[in-house]
């Protein structure tokens, strides 16, 4: 008789993918594709599928999982991604607001804890917080049931003309671009105006009143969310 083993919640390797998985699926949960899934991650295909097999046969299964149509969470699966990221999110805030880390810096720093804190750990720092609803790069983060709200935003790169926006959030994925976009000024909550588009080598952008234009290249313009000014 062959024994079905849980996965290990606590494996740092198993809440990467999960979270991997929530975040390339979006909203609308759609399956992810396994070399989707590995550049993602930055592992081989072949270990990608490796670990998928092991979380779908887990009891409960962390993901439902078909070869050559993808992979989504499962109901636990969603479950301890939304936990993780809600980890993540308060983390970066922590970091952020009281001990005054760069916003370049609390990614890969929260990243490194995420996996460890206890539930009463986290309730101490939100409280601490005042119960926050965004991370410093203007991700919402989750409740502790999982409830997050709608995504109403949509990348700069996806404004057809000229106008002026609110920058909704930057993406936390690369340090340098985050270092660039806020020594820039370009932070969540700031106006920003399109002036000029060029997909092939960039955006012209200015921020606020400043007549001041900057130059952003297609990779910066990618790691920012809009939404239409109120």
């Amino acid at each position: 008789m062959t024994v079905r083993r849980k996965p290990n919640p606590n494996s740092e390797s198993v809440d990467n993918y999960l979270k991997a998985i929530l975040t390339l699926g979006g909203p609308e949960e759609c399956r992810v594709a396994s070399n989707a899934l590995a550049q993602r991650l930055g592992v081989a295909p072949a270990s990608v599928t490796n670990m998928l097999q092991k979380l779908a046969a887990g009891v409960p299964p962390f993901v439902e999982y078909e070869r050559h149509r993808g992979v989504r969470l499962s109901a636990a699966g969603k479950r301890r991604a939304l936990e993780v990221l809600r980890h993540h999110r308060l983390l970066e805030t922590f970091l952020f607001r009281v001990l005054d880390y760069p916003m370049e810096e609390v990614h890969e720093e929260a990243e490194r804890l995420e996996h460890f804190i206890s539930e009463r750990f986290e309730k101490r720092i939100e409280a601490k917080l005042g119960f926050p609803k965004m991370d410093p790069h203007g991700h919402c983060i989750p409740a502790m049931d999982g409830r997050m709200p709608k995504e109403n935003s949509i990348p700069l790169t996806q404004v057809a003309g000229n106008g002026t926006f609110v920058v909704a959030s930057i993406s936390d994925r690369d340090a340098a671009t985050v270092k660039l976009l806020r020594t820039s000024g370009i932070t969540p909550g700031v106006q920003l105006r399109m002036r000029e588009r060029h997909p092939d080598d960039g955006y012209a952008v200015s921020i606020g009143r400043s007549r001041e234009v900057l130059h952003l290249s297609h990779e910066a313009a990618v790691a920012i969310r809009i939404q239409p000014r109120p």
